[in-house]
């Protein structure tokens, strides 16, 4: 490895499996601390990655555990707005707990914690925050009105974010990572023939693994996107919908 983000405190939430997992590996093994937020039970062991309970859709829990990572590390440098959930169905019949669930965790949940860590990265003066999206969010799905919405807000966030914490000066860069169909486990209980369907989506034919969305995080993570700020970047194998 590299060290790309030596010295960095990075946070993830959504970090104790899956895309989240993947990135808080990849950021330790390339010389971060970092904090791993999540509901559930982490699913690997990592050097220098610490797990935090967190539920995002709570104001006041999100605050407190702000609060507290700034008190045990001193800083943020990277927060990656991973954490997320489906609820699908079509409009017709999608119950009021079904929108509202999706819409607490994938776009209040993000603006939850980012409230505090934007501001704080503009204080000292630099830091990069990545919203996770989804192809979903650029091209709708059926089934999906309330993921889809939460997906695309959150790129319109990452734009304002962008704006708004470097608007005194600070070198904070906010962008947006856009996974197509990726071999998380969620996918892995997909039988094969929809698998390949998905495949078939995409310029490369095949599905993309974690790591590679982990790549492109740390790509924006690290000062290797020094002058990208208020994108949105597709990691989806050329996907055709």
């Amino acid at each position: 490895m590299t060290d790309l983000l030596k010295g960095k405190v990075a946070v993830v939430t959504g970090g104790a499996r899956g895309l989240g997992g993947a990135m808080c590996q990849l950021f330790s093994d390339e010389g971060a601390e970092v904090i791993a937020l999540d509901m559930g039970d982490m699913t690997y062991e990592k050097t220098n990655v610490t797990y935090m309970p967190l539920n995002v859709t709570d104001k006041q829990e999100s605050k407190e555990v702000f609060d507290h990572i700034i008190e045990k590390f001193g800083k943020i440098d990277i927060l990656v707005n991973n954490a997320g959930i489906t609820k699908d169905a079509l409009t017709r019949k999608m119950s009021d707990d079904q929108w509202d669930a999706v819409i607490d965790v994938n776009l209040n949940g993000v603006f939850n914690l980012t409230r505090y860590v934007g501001p704080h990265m503009a204080e000292q003066g630099r830091g990069s925050i990545i919203n996770i999206s989804s192809v979903v969010g650029t091209y709708g799905n059926i089934g999906q009105a309330n993921y889809a919405a939460t997906k695309g807000a959150v790129v319109s966030l990452a734009k304002t974010w962008a704006k708004e914490f470097a608007m005194k000066g600070a070198d904070v860069r906010v962008n947006t990572i856009a996974p197509g169909y990726t071999m998380t486990d969620i996918l892995k209980t997909v039988p094969d023939d929809l698998l390949d369907k998905f495949a078939k989506m995409t310029m490369l034919n095949r599905l993309g693994q974690p790591e590679e969305i982990a790549n492109a995080a740390l790509f924006l993570a690290s000062d290797m996107s020094s002058y990208i700020t208020g994108q949105l970047i597709s990691v989806d194998g050329g996907m055709r919908l």
